[in-house]
């Protein structure tokens, strides 16, 4: 019996979870973007 591998990527679930609209839904996720615009990422979110 082996154990189960954490990561079982999906992409609509990573797209809900972190993606730009998910973000900019909640204040704190707001405020995720614009620490990431401050600090110059290119990608902003997923």
């Amino acid at each position: 019996m082996s154990t189960k591998r954490n990561w079982q990527p999906k992409k609509r679930k990573r797209a809900r979870t972190h993606g730009f609209r998910a973000r900019s839904a909640s204040t704190s996720g707001k405020n995720v973007l614009i620490r990431r615009r401050r600090k110059g990422r290119a990608k902003l979110s997923v």
